[in-house]
């Protein structure tokens, strides 16, 4: 398995711990980049800005996600 080793700051270290409280670091790296690669593949190409939105139950939207 290929190894990567990445210089982040300390901001996203505390962030990547505490993400990490019962897994490991890169374990919540893997899910992230699995979820953004999903996402990613779910909004079309079209040169439009790249929304998702996250819902409450009623289907009102509470947040827009832009990806790049």
């Amino acid at each position: 398995m290929p190894r990567l080793t990445l210089d982040v700051d300390e901001k996203f270290n505390d962030n990547l711990t505490q993400l990490a409280a019962g897994t490991t670091k890169a374990e919540v790296i893997r899910r992230a980049l699995a979820s953004y690669q999903y996402l990613k593949s779910q909004v079309p190409d079209n040169g439009c800005d790249k929304r998702v939105s996250i819902t409450d139950a009623a289907g009102n939207i509470l947040k827009d996600v832009v990806l790049p």
